[in-house]
């Protein structure tokens, strides 16, 4: 019962990564499309998706391990 709330923050940490990209990505097609300037936004979104989904992802990761760390020390189990 102990792993269902880690699993849980593992699962949000994956949509925090694919929402991350994926925003990227159509924001810079849309402003390609609209300014005219394809492939440089496209790419650019696909930069800062991804900068933003390691440097998220890492943050929301260490969370998700110090609370199972936390548990571990309180409940004595491993």
């Amino acid at each position: 019962m102990n792993r269902v709330p880690a699993a849980v923050g593992l699962l949000g940490i994956g949509w925090y990564f694919a929402l991350s990209i994926v925003a990227g990505v159509v924001g810079g097609l849309l402003l390609d499309d609209w300014l005219g300037t394809e492939p440089l936004l496209t790419l650019l979104g696909l930069l800062l998706g991804l900068l933003l989904a390691f440097w998220g992802g890492y943050k929301l990761l260490m969370q998700v391990i110090s609370k199972q760390g936390s548990r571990k020390g309180v409940d004595g189990a491993q």
